[in-house]
């Protein structure tokens, strides 16, 4: 099997086979790029979308256990599907629930981020997550991996913001940010058109049909977060731009980097602060 010269590497941004000691990428022009932080910090290195997808719906699903174990006495066991295996709102306050509550009374403007990856039962993550995997897959297929982080997190924020703008005193759950894809692909097939954009457009669209119905007719879902997302998702794409239209780009691999790092740091903090304050 051949094997890479120690001298060679793989541009962090083109993959083009060049030697680290480049001051310039021959290929695409990035600048140094065999620095440390362009080869391990730009997410546009994640190349299995199947890979990132389960890595996403792993710290849904850790945020969702966290939150049961800061009140175990709290979770509801209830036979209703909506209500199984809920943690109490103390714990979700705790861990970073969003609205106006948490901003206004807390100052915890951080929240329309880590709102993002909690959920209110059982139910919810599960349908929160198919979701995700049924339209994330068709966002990176035309955004690229960096710009559908970007969606993701910058959209959901913008739903939760809209939301509290709303005046929704209390909210959580990945549908801003899975509204957000939803936003961005039908943006995609609308503005690509043609046979496989129109097909794109109605497909999603059902999603959105699907969602708007379910929100109108169970109680408590946060349609402002919903009808947010999916708009800043549209808007987004809009700007970014989607691969047939505008080629990846190194501005985009740095703000998907920073949503990243943005959704950990944040994640981290609250869970840290929430077992700290519950506990000790």
């Amino acid at each position: 099997m051949a094997t890479l010269d120690r001298n060679s590497q793989l541009c962090p941004n083109c993959r083009k086979l060049i030697s680290r000691d480049e001051p310039h990428c021959p290929y695409c022009k990035l600048k140094a790029p065999g620095s440390w932080w362009k080869n391990n910090l730009m997410i546009g290195n994640l190349h299995d979308p199947d890979q990132v997808i389960k890595l996403i719906i792993g710290v849904n699903i850790v945020m969702f256990i966290l939150t049961l174990l800061l009140n175990p006495r709290g979770t509801q066991m209830a036979i209703d599907p909506f209500s199984f295996l809920s943690p109490d709102n103390r714990s979700l306050l705790l861990i970073g629930a969003t609205g106006t509550i948490p901003i206004d009374s807390l100052g915890r403007w951080w929240s329309l981020i880590s709102a993002n990856f909690l959920h209110g039962s059982l139910l919810h993550i599960i349908f929160n997550m198919i979701a995700l995997r049924q339209i994330a897959p068709l966002v990176i297929a035309e955004y690229g991996m960096p710009r559908m982080f970007t969606i993701y997190l910058v959209g959901g924020m913008g739903g939760f913001l809209l939301s509290y703008l709303a005046g929704v005193r209390f909210t959580i759950g990945a549908s801003a940010s899975v509204c957000a894809l939803i936003g961005a692909a039908l943006y995609y097939g609308k503005s690509r058109g043609g046979h496989y954009g129109e097909m794109i457009f109605k497909q999603i669209g059902g999603w959105a049909i699907g969602l708007f119905v379910f929100g109108m007719l169970v109680p408590g879902i946060n349609n402002w977060g919903h009808g947010g997302g999916m708009a800043a998702g549209a808007l987004i794409g809009l700007l970014m731009g989607y691969k047939e239209r505008s080629r990846e780009k190194l501005n985009h691999k740095i703000i998907g980097a920073i949503c990243v790092a943005a959704s950990a740091i944040t994640l981290v903090l609250a869970t840290g602060t929430a077992f700290y304050y519950r506990f000790f």
